[in-house]
C-alpha cells in the first residue's frame, strides 16, 4: 500500500481554507489549475511510498514511538507559495515550526529504520498543497492571496499514517483518495 506520515488540520481550520481557496477557484484562468479538495489537506512529514503488508507493523510501532516522543505543538495556515513555476500552489505554516520538523524527522527516521529507502534527506518544508499544474503557470496572484492568508491556530496532538489510493477511473481531474490507516498521540501520555 502507498502510505505517508501526515499532520490533519482540524475541521475548523479546513473550513477556513476552504473559504479562501473557494474564493481563488472563482479568479479568471483557475480553470487551468487543478485545485486539491478539503479530504486531502494534510502536512506531508515523511512519503513512504509503497509499503508492503509485513513492514507495516514495524513502521506502525516506530511511528507511536516517534509520536510519543514530541510533545504536542500550536500550529496554524499561514501564508503562501509555489514550486516549480507555478505547477503546484501551497499554503504554509506558522507556529513552532521546529517541533514539526522534530516530528518529519522522526517520521522520516521510521521509515528507514523500519526497512524503507527513504532517499536523501532534505529539510523539511511545511506546506499544504491546494493546486497542482502540469504546466508553468503565472501563479503570483495567487500567492499574493494566500500570503496574505493568516489561519486559526490549533494544537498538533496527533501524527496519522495515511494510506493514497490513487486515481483508477482515467476521468479527468479524479483526486487520490486518503484513507487515515494509523493515528497516534503526541506526548508521553499520547
Amino acid at each position: 500500500m502507498r502510505l505517508f506520515a501526515a499532520v490533519l488540520p482540524p475541521a475548523d481550520v479546513v473550513d477556513e481554507l476552504r473559504l479562501l481557496i473557494g474564493g481563488l477557484k472563482g479568479r479568471t484562468g483557475a480553470d487551468r489549475l487543478r485545485w486539491t479538495e478539503p479530504p486531502g489537506w494534510h502536512f506531508t512529514l515523511a512519503f513512504y511510498g509503497e509499503v508492503d503488508d509485513d513492514v507495516v507493523p514495524e513502521l506502525s510501532r516506530r511511528l507511536e514511538r516517534a509520536a510519543h516522543r514530541t510533545a504536542p505543538f500550536p500550529l496554524a495556515l499561514r501564508g503562501g507559495g509555489q514550486f516549480g513555476h507555478g505547477r503546484a500552489l501551497w499554503t504554509g505554516a506558522e507556529g513552532d515550526l521546529e517541533t514539526l520538523r522534530l516530528l518529519a524527522d522522526r517520521a522520516e527516521a521510521a521509515g528507514r529504520k523500519a526497512g524503507l529507502d527513504m532517499g536523501e534527506h532534505r529539510r523539511y518544508t511545511p506546506h499544504l498543497t491546494v493546486a497542482r499544474s502540469r504546466h508553468a503557470l503565472d501563479v503570483r496572484p495567487y500567492v499574493a492571496a494566500l500570503d496574505a492568508f493568516a489561519g486559526l491556530r490549533w494544537t498538533v496532538a496527533e501524527l496519522a499514517m495515511v494510506r493514497s489510493n490513487l486515481p483508477t477511473s482515467g476521468v479527468a481531474g479524479e483526486q487520490p483518495r486518503y484513507e487515515v490507516v494509523g493515528r497516534w498521540g503526541l506526548g508521553a501520555g499520547g
